[in-house]
């Protein structure tokens, strides 16, 4: 990157406000407005931040979550818990960035679509869903973040925003998934070509807010200082008052940006020369547990290497890396399905867990029933047949067991969620983080005390840019370092 470019990326991050006036200019409809309408905000900021979560996927989650092993070279190596400050900047910045596009959408709407009020509903409720899903992954994976007065340098003049605590962030995060809720329940379908995930479907959207309401609630269930309003609003969302809260419902339904091939609908990835894609191998944990389990997707997901399938441990021995092995499939280069955000197999073990741990009475459905669920939908998502996930289920090492401990279930939940959430930001990092499930192993060359690294560092820019508000951010949540819990975090892994 040229000196020139550095600059502009520094300058974007210092504001947390977006470099978007070119695109704005080219987009905005001369004939109704000065602003860009959101109709021409939301598929652009769709597209990006879900391209940039599948670079974090790739680079992050993948290697954390020992789905891959990089072994290109022996420093900075994630799968090994040594992850340098660098690796903050881009989804730091990248994320942020595309909120502004969210936020306007959310701000131009009545002025865009003055007396069509479903049409303006729809595009508020739309941005709600849009900046609850972005805020989140950024506080899941930095903790205290700019929350109340971030992206305002264009408009307030707020160059410097205050950290917020992540409590109050996921009580305000609650907040703006009720009145997309609401919003949703009173509003039209928009344009198929704005849209890239749900062509227009607006019930749709209404069922992502909820669902992703449902993920977020169940993340702040283990404190105590607000598990009387979570344990009751899921109960509302579940049981006493689902209709007003619909969830996903089928795997049509699931919010996947579904690549076609075609700009600037072609997945990333397809960018990626063969060397690149096969330079991370495929690891131990994810290879062998799939053999073991004789699961149906392990050729959709992985290619063989000489006839076989064969991961690298994970953390294994500094220097002495392993030689070969199987590499993610090629296929994945170009799937439709690795843009997810939200399927409903991940819905449906939210709402195993939520069973498994009684936070809803048998009314609402048994654990089994939705674990049964929610591994049929994955794996029919990925293009095998229901009698292939019927034959799975039916194995004893597999099949849901009523008389294992409350541990033994949720690891088998959420084993099968690590599977679900393939391809799916930062969420099986984040899961791991508050459950400690599945349980992985522990390579002799892991650092960081071998404890799972709780958060990412505060980008470099950030410090440099707020250094009163850091300051403040890390006084109040502990050391910037990999180990210092965020909020909803009991303990380390």
């Amino acid at each position: 990157m040229n000196k020139k470019n550095i600059l502009v990326a520094f300058v974007c991050s210092l504001f947390l406000t977006s470099c978007t006036k070119n695109f704005m200019e080219l987009n905005t409809d001369p004939n109704s407005s000065e602003k860009a309408l959101p109709e021409y905000l939301m598929a652009r900021a769709l597209t990006q931040t879900v391209t940039n979560n599948m670079s974090r996927t790739r680079t992050l989650t993948n290697e954390l979550m020992q789905v891959t092993v990089n072994t290109l070279v022996e420093t900075d190596r994630i799968f090994r818990y040594d992850i340098a400050n660098s690796v903050s900047e881009a989804p730091w910045n990248n994320w942020f960035l595309q909120l502004t596009d969210f936020k306007d959408m959310y701000k131009s709407a009545p002025e865009g679509y003055a007396g069509n009020e479903k049409l303006i509903n729809s595009f508020k409720g739309i941005s709600l869903i849009c900046q609850a899903w972005v805020y989140s992954m950024i506080t899941d994976t930095y903790g205290d973040i700019p929350y109340f007065t971030s992206n305002l340098g264009g408009t307030s003049g707020i160059f410097t925003p205050k950290f917020d605590r992540q409590k109050e962030i996921y009580l305000d995060l609650f907040e703006r998934l009720e009145e997309a809720n609401e919003l949703l329940s009173n509003a039209s379908n928009i344009k198929a070509t704005s849209d890239p995930v749900y062509k227009g479907n607006i019930s749709y959207w209404r069922k992502l807010g909820n669902s992703l309401y449902l993920r977020l609630l169940l993340r702040a269930s283990y404190k105590e200082e607000v598990q009387d309003f979570v344990f009751e609003k899921i109960r509302e969302i579940v049981e006493t008052n689902k209709a007003n809260y619909p969830l996903i419902s089928s795997n049509d339904e699931s919010a996947i940006l579904r690549w076609t091939g075609v700009a600037p609908y072609a997945s990333p990835y397809v960018t990626l020369t063969d060397a690149q894609w096969k330079q991370p191998k495929a690891a131990s944990f994810f290879v062998d547990k799939l053999l073991y389990y004789n699961d149906p997707c392990i050729d959709a997901w992985l290619a063989k290497h000489n006839g076989e399938y064969e991961g690298i441990p994970s953390g294994y021995t500094v220097g002495q890396t392993p030689e070969g092995r199987s590499t993610l499939a090629a296929t994945l280069k170009s799937s439709p399905l690795t843009g997810n955000i939200m399927n409903y197999g991940e819905v449906q073990l939210i709402l195993a867990e939520i069973a498994a741990r009684e936070l809803v009475t048998s009314a609402a459905g048994t654990a089994q029933s939705f674990y049964n669920a929610g591994v049929t939908a994955r794996i029919t998502l990925w293009g095998k047949s229901s009698s292939a996930a019927s034959t799975y289920l039916a194995n004893p090492n597999v099949a849901w067991d009523n008389a294992l401990s409350l541990d033994e279930k949720m690891e088998k939940i959420h084993y099968q969620k690590y599977l679900t959430l393939l391809y799916t930001d930062i969420q099986a990092w984040a899961e791991y983080r508050r459950t400690g499930h599945p349980v992985l192993p522990k390579g002799p060359g892991l650092m960081n005390d071998a404890i799972m690294p709780t958060r990412l560092y505060y980008p470099s820019s950030a410090q440099a840019s707020n250094p009163a508000n850091y300051k403040e951010a890390v006084d109040i949540q502990g050391p910037d370092n990999l180990k210092t819990l965020t909020w909803w975090q009991t303990q380390t892994h």
